[in-house]
């Protein structure tokens, strides 16, 4: 587990008539601040990293479809600098994964059909404050394949 990585299990309440899924609140012990909501879609197969945010936490959530998410902690000082981590999220691991600033995340979809990934950020979008390097960039450890 990368140091303050937060995986917090989410509600689903099924009825015959649908689902209700919950997300984040603002009295969440992971809640930090409201930045903005988006929702970033992508296909099968596709990847879309590698990225980190030198202030922004994020709230990963995918209420449709299936992704792996992967993350690389390159914070110098940190306790789990050097590792990398998986997470299949989707309908059967419904989950909110709170990344927080200066780690290295990216997401391929998974399955036949397009996900859906929400987040809910702590600041609204800066290009100011990102970093992006190609999904193959070998200074991340990590094979997508």
């Amino acid at each position: 587990m990368i140091d303050g990585v937060v995986i917090t299990p989410l509600k689903q309440i099924c009825d015959e008539r649908g689902k209700v899924m919950f997300m984040l609140r603002h009295d969440a012990p992971v809640f930090m601040s409201f930045g903005e909501i988006y929702f970033s879609c992508v296909y099968p197969g596709a990847v879309k990293g590698w990225h980190f945010h030198k202030k922004m936490v994020l709230n990963y959530a995918v209420p449709h479809g299936n992704i792996k998410l992967v993350l690389y902690d390159d914070r110098s000082g940190s306790k789990t600098r050097g590792e990398v981590m998986e997470i299949l999220l989707g309908a059967d691991n419904y989950c909110l994964v709170t990344v927080p600033a200066m780690i290295w995340n990216g997401f391929k979809g998974m399955g036949t059909e397009m996900a859906i990934v929400a987040n809910c950020s702590s600041i609204p979008h800066d290009p100011q404050e990102i970093e992006r390097r190609d999904p193959f960039d070998p200074a991340i450890p990590y094979q997508w394949e």
